[in-house]
């Protein structure tokens, strides 16, 4: 069975997040490090070598597949903030539709800019995420 490239490992979160080479995202990742943790009261973890991840889950799939994944974490990417919740938003729509100028994939929210949105629903997002998935085991 094959590993996991994304796992939990002792890379630096700030030298990470420093060496983020447009200002603006540099900036906006700092930001979500700190709204994250204080959030969550969880520390801030490296998962493989570009995403920020607070707390985690495990997850085990019907073929055996195990593994462990953040409760929610964000990587600051070239075009976006993306912002990872793993239990996906279905139930959140209308808190998007309150949140501002984003995009979402199955699990993933993209956010230009931090200043643009609304950082409470924001709070209210990653809380739900963080309190839904931290310290559980999931079947996919």
């Amino acid at each position: 069975m094959s590993q996991n490239k994304t796992t939990r490992n002792d890379g630096d979160v700030t030298a990470f997040l420093d060496g983020v080479a447009d200002p603006r995202r540099r900036a906006d990742a700092h930001r979500a490090r700190h709204l994250m943790a204080e959030v969550t009261g969880a520390a801030a973890a490296m998962w493989g070598t570009a995403i920020v991840g607070f707390g985690a889950y495990r997850y085990e799939y019907a073929s055996g597949r195990t593994g462990e994944s953040a409760a929610v974490g964000f990587s600051p990417r070239k075009a976006n903030l993306t912002l990872y919740f793993p239990g996906g938003f279905d139930a959140d729509a209308e808190r998007l539709r309150e949140l501002g100028p984003h995009t979402i994939g199955k699990s993933c929210l993209y956010i230009k800019r931090l200043d643009d949105i609304d950082e409470q629903v924001l709070r209210d997002l990653v809380d739900r995420s963080y309190r839904a998935f931290d310290g559980t085991t999931v079947t996919p």
